[in-house]
């Protein structure tokens, strides 16, 4: 679809980065899982719907965890221990392998001359972990160059809190709220927050699973080129 915009802000997880398939992979494999990074990825915006649909918060991830082992086809008596044993190893950190046609994207984008951003619910890591991924940094370097990259628990405002943004928007001060995209990849974090600070909001949904939803949505950061 066509989305008009002067600027981008990005979230991290899910737009630029998943939870490394590499380890999840081997992880649930003894439980019957799928090792194939396509079937994580799969199980990840699959996850985020599930957490989307039960209204969950940022500190919430049950309906992820269960979603995600149930979608990479863990066996239904161990979906439980399954469960725990993700919640356990999928922590901040692992939130650092890059999305390969997002890669192709920010780098057209950036070729373009488009303002970009990262504006990302974290845990301190998330300028680090994008930076050794090399996805992007703020300011200029090897990678993407980002106007700035903010980080929810450096800043003390988390989404869907509009006021995350505001601790980014200085940097894109020559354009007006609504002509700055916001990609996310949850409702309530992202669709949310970024609504509430008069961003457009655009939620990145590969597998179509918000088919029906009253924003707008798109399959790959490459849709926006």
């Amino acid at each position: 679809m066509g989305i008009d915009y002067d600027a981008i802000l990005f979230d991290a997880g899910g737009v630029l980065v998943l939870p490394d398939p590499t380890v999840l992979g081997p992880l649930l494999e003894p439980y019957g899982g799928d090792p194939s990074v396509e079937v994580h990825r799969r199980a990840h915006y699959a996850a985020m719907a599930a957490k989307s649909r039960e209204l969950e918060g940022e500190t919430e991830w049950d309906s992820y965890n269960v979603t995600y082992v149930r979608t990479v086809g863990v066996r239904d008596d161990l979906v439980h221990h399954a469960s725990v044993v993700l919640d356990h190893t999928r922590t901040a950190h692992l939130w650092r392998w890059a999305i390969p046609e997002t890669l192709t994207a920010l780098a057209a984008l950036a070729e373009r001359g488009v303002p970009m951003g990262v504006v990302s619910n974290a845990s301190g890591q998330v300028e680090a972990a994008l930076a050794v991924a090399e996805i992007c940094q703020a300011g200029d370097g090897p990678c993407t160059s980002m106007r700035v990259v903010i980080d929810s628990h450096v800043v003390g405002v988390a989404k869907p809190d509009p006021r995350i943004f505001d601790f980014a928007l200085p940097y894109f001060d020559e354009f007006e709220r609504d002509r700055i995209v916001y990609v996310g990849d949850s409702v309530v974090m992202d669709i949310g927050g970024a609504t509430a600070a008069g961003l457009t909001p655009v939620l990145i949904d590969p597998y179509d699973d918000h088919e029906g939803a009253d924003f707008a949505r798109i399959r790959a950061v490459t849709d926006l080129l």
